[in-house]
């Protein structure tokens, strides 16, 4: 039963860097209808300024955070602005395309400064070393805290995008871009806003990952970031609820397959929930069906 427990443990908090990470991409889909592959690379990047700030000019963790959080969201503005913004009305596929290239520009950019070799996050210099221990199971701080914030990231965005003005006008964005414009909304000023919230979660993400997983390299943002895909996805494309059951989900099936001994089939078997909730349920566990004028 012990072990049952922290296996559990462990896959929630894997799950839960997945829900954030899948939260990032329902917030974009929700508002522009486009699946930012860059997400995951903005993480990456994140991870490296986490890095650099802790150990190369050792700020305290309170600055690094901030720091990280905030490196996050200019990149993810300046993304949004350079890449997204002149694509606003070409097609789909475009700006797809386009999401993927600024992606492998991300990886070969950390690759060019930071070199290929992996780095070790000091994970002791964000969360102190230390477990709780009840009965026989024993768990260290990380995961508990990993948990504890993606949920509170997924309460505070709910309240935010439910009860706010902003939240509001966001809402207003996602069903009908032209009648928010009729009725004074500034698109662009709400599309911006909604990357900052994405690269807030992808900066609050980059932490828990390199607390959790402290192995940083150019391209590990690119499975992080197809696996919370898979999770947006299996949770249902744009509902924050779904983002975070669709992370727990995949995470706890990583775990239930390693303790398999069947680490090596990781991959498939997250790719072939994917393919058998789409066939059961196209719009996702969490998702609704919308009805497209013709």
């Amino acid at each position: 039963m012990s072990s049952f427990i922290t296996q559990l443990i462990i896959g929630l908090q894997i799950g839960s860097i997945y829900a954030l990470v899948a939260l990032g991409y329902n917030m974009v889909y929700g508002i522009v209808k486009l699946l930012n592959f860059a997400h995951g690379d903005v993480i990456m990047i994140g991870c490296y300024i986490a890095l650099f700030a802790l150990t190369t000019f050792a700020f305290p963790p309170w600055l690094a955070v901030i720091v990280t959080v905030g490196g996050c969201t200019i990149l993810a503005v300046v993304i949004e602005k350079l890449a997204y913004t002149p694509l606003r009305f070409a097609p789909r596929l475009s700006v797809l395309i386009t999401a993927i290239g600024v992606s492998i520009l991300l990886q070969n950019l950390a690759q060019l400064f930071f070199t290929a070799n992996p780095l070790s996050f000091p994970t002791h210099y964000l969360i102190p070393a230390g477990s709780i221990t009840v009965g026989q199971i024993q768990v260290s701080y990380t995961p508990l805290i990993t948990i504890a914030v993606s949920v509170l990231s997924m309460v505070v965005l709910t309240l935010l995008v439910k009860k706010t003005k902003l939240g509001k006008a966001m809402r207003a964005v996602s069903e009908d871009t032209e009648a928010a414009q009729l009725m004074g909304i500034n698109v662009n000023t709400i599309i911006t806003f909604t990357f900052i919230l994405g690269a807030v979660l992808a900066g609050i993400g980059a932490l828990l990952y390199a607390a959790g997983y402290p192995r940083i390299e150019h391209t590990l943002g690119v499975l992080l970031g197809l696996r919370a895909f898979v999770a947006a996805v299996v949770g249902g494309i744009g509902s924050i609820p779904g983002a975070m059951i669709g992370g727990f989900a995949i995470g706890l099936l990583e775990v239930l397959v390693t303790a398999m001994n069947l680490s090596g089939w990781v991959n498939g078997a997250v790719f072939f929930i994917l393919i058998l909730v789409l066939m059961v349920r196209p719009t996702g566990i969490m998702g609704r069906a919308l009805m497209e004028k013709v």
